[in-house]
Formats: structure tokens, sequence, C-alpha cells
């Protein structure tokens, strides 16, 4: 464990230094969060080339981590460490002296550190039965990130190849389970490494995001207020709980303490909790949110320069009213839009669909502020520098079909259900806090800020037109599928979710601030907007959910295997997602249907053909040669739903067994 915090440190270092490149007054909490990141991005993209080249062993691993270290030389002299030590002696000087605003600060963020240190820790755990997960959305996804990272690292997988689909290239971002397989070339454990960067990359985005929201209103509490609204996200789901709690005649204690259900995620709600269904079980989106974050705080910075009008000495009705016909020039601080379209540039391999929602937020702020049309243009070319090579490289030899990741889709995910109680039922407070939260906002603020918060130094209006892209998110997500499987809307949903956030906080509030008798409504609103979400958060922090992912003869199994069988040789199993062979890093020709068809891989006619090569004949012949099948895996999965003739298997060798696995030796 303590290797791996080295490691993370060392990597949030150089994504550190990267922010002085286009950051100058933020403080030193949230350079760092930033830099653990930004560094994670640009180690995984620099050990993604590396390792493509000379394949991923220990010193590649380490020179990819040199070469994330080495923007620490930016800070090591000039006016670079001038502003670093100007942080670092302001950061130490907010821990001087006692007082309960620096209390409350301190618990703030330590306790979201336990929390997610407590949450992350139930990702994965090995006992002697097996390997277990305790998130209850989990038990697919794990598998599949174990099968990426174990590929890396067992598999020889470079230039990597989707280790689900023999033969395809591997288009699912991976950067962030590669970033996984480095920290074991260096000695951490596959659990350590997964948890600690999880926690890492958790708090960098609660740093991110509520300095983001600080931005956008200048507005301590309501910045504050912002991150609890995502990672304890939910609707009304706690109403069906004290229904439940009435129905079970348990006592409150005894049912906290084995929650039977998620009230986020079910037959009864689709939304799902932030942490519960998208960060321990998609770490990709873990990694490209705080990202994508970073990069939307930059756009907003160009979205609320004042303008060029203005600064060129012209009335600024003048500009507003043609602000089109001024055009002014190029912008001469290029740089830093450069290096921001730079690292969103890394997203195509840390998380596509963020970059998609990039894409259309920079495209409508675009036109709303064509008089900034030069720093918009800097910031494109910098993500294509990046961007472009990953995508060509990605799509070129990709199973996945791009014509089934868009289709009309009426509803998002609602189902048989009503679309406005739909929404009412899987948000609660939040669309109802989110209008009032745009008129106290937009429409009741003098341009001096409420009570108690800075001074606000943009129009409120201007935030109200930034809205517009995510607002356009949420349509565009419930008239269209934009993934094979429509709940993956979800993936652009929550960046209106984000979008939203500072209104619904900022609504919140200022029913605090207001008067005595509006606190308490404060307090029941960021109640019932938390509840269901720290139900489903305790559920998984509790222990209460004990989900085996692989028995204990799977595990031995493919210790045996990874001993014994060459990396580069392809198995036959069946397509599950726990199949013993992800254990193995070794590539299958196919696995779980359901990741398939969400990747938009067209998998039936190969899922006919491994059917036909359990059932056994002289067909089953032909077909292990045309795949250059080298082991065949016969355990309880391939007997029940294979109906595996053992009988054709048993003239192979058996290469290796456990329990009721075997491995056949084909070729």
């Amino acid at each position: 464990m303590l290797l791996a915090l080295l490691l993370i440190t060392a990597i949030a270092a150089g994504g550190f230094a990267v922010t002085y490149l286009f950051e100058d007054g933020e403080p030193f909490l949230w350079r760092f969060g930033a830099g653990t990141v930004i560094g994670s991005a640009l180690f995984g993209t620099v050990l993604f080339v590396f390792a493509s080249i000379g394949g991923l062993s220990a010193l590649v691993a380490a020179a990819a981590l040199l070469v994330t270290l080495a923007p620490t030389v930016l800070i090591a002299g000039g006016p670079r460490r001038k502003r670093f030590q100007r942080d670092w002696d302001r950061a130490k000087g907010k821990t001087h002296g006692a007082s309960p605003a620096k209390a409350l600060r301190f618990f703030y963020y330590a306790g979201f550190l336990l929390l997610f240190i407590l949450f992350f820790a139930q990702t994965m755990y090995v006992t002697d039965q097996g390997i277990f997960t305790g998130g209850s959305n989990n038990l697919g996804d794990l598998p599949f990130h174990l099968g990426a990272i174990l590929s890396f690292t067992d598999g020889a997988n470079f230039p990597p190849q989707n280790p689900s689909f023999a033969g395809a290239k591997f288009s699912y971002p991976f950067v962030a389970d590669l970033i996984t397989a480095g920290f074991m070339r260096l000695g951490v454990g596959l659990r350590e490494a997964m948890v600690i960067q999880n926690i890492a990359w958790a708090f960098g985005l609660l740093v991110v995001l509520e300095r983001f929201v600080l931005k956008l209103t200048s507005d301590r509490l309501t910045a504050r207020l912002a991150p609890p609204l995502l990672f304890f996200s939910g609707g009304l789901g706690f109403i069906w709980f004290f229904g439940d709690l009435g129905v079970q005649g348990k006592g409150l204690v005894e049912i906290l303490n084995q929650l039977p259900k998620d009230y986020t995620i079910g037959d009864e709600f689709r939304w799902g909790n932030s942490l519960i269904t998208l960060f321990m079980t998609q770490r990709s989106l873990l990694l490209g949110m705080p990202l994508t974050i970073i990069v939307l705080g930059a756009l907003w910075k160009i979205f609320n320069s004042p303008s060029r009008a203005v600064s060129a000495g012209l009335p600024e009705g003048e500009s507003a009213k043609s602000p089109v016909a001024i055009a002014p020039g190029p912008d001469p601080v290029t740089l830093p839009i450069f290096i921001i379209g730079v690292i969103a540039g890394t997203l195509p391999l840390v998380h596509l669909h963020s970059l998609a929602v990039l894409f259309v937020v920079t495209g409508v702020l675009f036109f709303l502020r064509f008089d900034r049309w030069w720093s918009f243009i800097v910031f494109g070319v910098g993500v294509c520098v990046v961007a472009l090579p990953e995508l060509a490289w990605s799509l070129s030899g990709s199973a996945s079909e791009t014509t089934k990741f868009f289709g009309w889709h009426f509803g998002w995910d609602s189902r048989d259900i009503n679309v406005l109680w739909f929404w009412v039922k899987n948000t609660g407070l939040f669309i109802p806090l989110l209008a009032v939260g745009i008129y106290l906002f937009c429409f009741l603020q003098t341009g001096k800020g409420a009570k108690g918060a800075e001074a606000v130094d943009q129009k409120p209006f201007k935030l109200l037109l930034f809205y517009i892209p995510f607002a356009a998110l949420f349509i565009i997500s419930n008239i269209a599928k934009l993934a094979p499987w429509e709940w993956d809307n979800i993936k652009v949903l929550i960046y209106w979710w984000i979008g939203s956030i500072p209104f619904v906080a900022f609504a919140v509030a200022w029913m605090w601030r207001k008067a005595a008798a509006l606190k308490l409504v404060a307090v029941l609103c960021f109640v019932g907007l938390t509840l269901s979400g720290s139900l489903d958060v305790w559920r998984t922090v509790s222990g209460a959910v004990k989900t085996r992912v692989f028995d204990a003869d799977a595990v031995k199994l493919a210790e045996k295997l990874k001993s014994s069988v060459p990396a580069k040789a392809l198995f036959l199993n069946a397509p599950t997602y726990n199949s013993a062979i992800v254990l193995t890093g070794r590539q299958s020709l196919m696995r779980y249907s359901g990741h398939l068809s969400s990747h938009g891989i067209d998998y039936l006619p190969r899922e006919n053909d491994v059917k036909k090569i359990y059932t056994g004949g002289p067909q089953a012949e032909e077909l292990l040669n045309k795949y250059q099948i080298d082991y065949v895996l016969v355990s309880p999965e391939e007997r029940t739903a294979m109906r595996a003739n053992e009988a054709f298997f048993s003239r192979f060798p058996v290469a290796a067994e456990a329990g009721q696995y075997k491995v056949y030796k084909i070729r």
C-alpha cells in the first residue's frame, strides 16, 4: 500500500506542475487534486505509447513515470517557482491557528477522504472462498476491468487487443486499467493499485468540482454543497425505504446494518447513485470526469472573459449589440488554452463520452461567444494534437459498429413509466430546485451576490447561457440513445447533473442564509437530495453486499495457467462475465455478450460458433482450426450453459485442472 501511495504521489507531482502552465490563481489543494488526474492521464498515455513499442515491463513503466515527473522542472526556478512558493505559503497559513471555520474545512475533506477509503475498499477483496466485491452493481464490471488489467500484465497485450473478443482492437477506453497495470509492474499488488487510484481520483474529483462551482457562482457555501449532491445523488428512493421499514417490522438500526436492496437503482429506479453505479464500476469515468471538469472550468474562463470591445475602449452596449462585427484579433496568451486542449485530447482513451460532452459544450459556447473565436480555435488545435491520433488508432480494426451508438429513443430508460413521473421519482427535488436556483441566481441577484457570498464578478445571465449546452445534453439524452444500451446515456446525462449542480446548490445555500424559517427548509431539501444515495453508499460501506465473482477453484486454475501457458494463447470458454480465463490475462475468443453488445460488437455469429464447438463433432474440429484455438475451458458454466461434450474434448491432453475446472490443450 505504501508503494502505491508513493507512486500516485509522484504522478500527482507531475500533474501538479502542469497546472502552472494554465492556471495562476488556484490554491494548493486544487493543484494537488487536479494534478492527480492530469498526471494520471499523462502517465497512462505515455505508458500506452511506450508499452506498444517495447511491451509492458518494469523498465517501461519506470520510464513512463519519469516522463510524468518531467514537468516538475517547470517549478524548479523562475516565476513559476515564486508562484509555487506563494501557494505553499498560503497553504501553510491556512493550517496555522485554530478556528471553527478551519476545523469545519478539515473535517469536510477528511470526512470525504474517509468515505472514499471505506467505499473503494469494497471494490474487490480476496478470501479463501475466492474473489468478492462489495459493490451491488460491480458483479459484471469488476471482471471486465480485471481482464483488461491482467491482459496488460500477464497477456502481453500490446498493442492492445480486446481480451473479450480476440482479434479486434481494444477500442474501449482502457487508460485507467493500464495505469493499474503499470503500478503492478512497479511492484504494487492488484487490489492495492486499484483502491489507491480510485481513492485518489475520487478526491481529485471532489476538489475540482468544488472549485468549479465556486468559479461559476462565487459562493463558497454553494461550492461546498456541490460534491455531496454528486456523490450522494439519488431520487425518491428513501420513501420506498421508509415503506420497507414499516413492512418488515424491524428497527431502524437493524435494517440499516443489513440493507436488503439499493434505493437508487433497480426495478423501481434507473438513475443510480454516482458512486455505486458509475465511479466504482466505470473506472474510466472516475478518471475522465475530473479531467473534463478541469477543462470546463477553463472554458468558463474563456466564456466569461470581458468583451474585446470593452478592452478596446468601445462602449459595452455596442459590443453586446454586435459581438460578431467586432471580429477581434488573436489572443496573445494562447499557451494556457492550448495546454487545456491537450489535456482534453487525452480523453479518447480515458473516457470517450466525456470528449463527446466537451464537443457539444465547446460547439455551443463557440457560437454564443463568437468574439472569442481565437481562444476556441487554439483549444481545438490542442485537442486535435492528441485526440486525432488516439481516435485513428482506436477506430482502425475495431469490431464496434458506430451505427449502433445512435438511434432515436424517447424517455431514456423510462420503459413503460410516464416520463415526467420517471424523472421526478429518479431525481426527486433536483429538477424543481434547479428551476428555483436559476431564478434566484439569474433573476433575483443584483450583481453583488447573496448575503455572505463573495462578490460576483460576472453577470448572472452569463451562467445561464453557459448552462445551455448542459440542458441540451439532457434533451438529447431523452430523445436518442447514444450507446447500444440506452442506459449508457447516463455517461452523458451525468454531465447534465454536473452542469445543474451549481444552481441546485445555490438554491439550498440561499434558503439557508435567507431567514431562520428557511433554514429548516434548506436542511430538508438537502436531506431529500442526498438521503437515497446515502442509503446506497452506506449499504456498500457497511459490507452488507458480499458477492462472489470468482470461486476458489477459478482462482487456483488461473494461477496454474499463468505459469504454464504462453501469454499469447487463445482460449475458448463460455461467454460469461466471470470466466476463470479472465484471471489469466489471456485472450478469449468471446466473453460476456452483455459487455460486447454495449460496445457495439456484433457477437452473434461468433457466439453460435462457440456453441457448436462445445457440442463436439466434425464441425467443432473445423471451427477450432478456423479460430486457431489453443486451449478450451470446461467448467460448471460450460457444462450447464454450453452443454459441453466432454467425451469429445477428453482426447486432448489436460493442461491444468482445479476442482471442477479443466483446461484441454488443443494446439
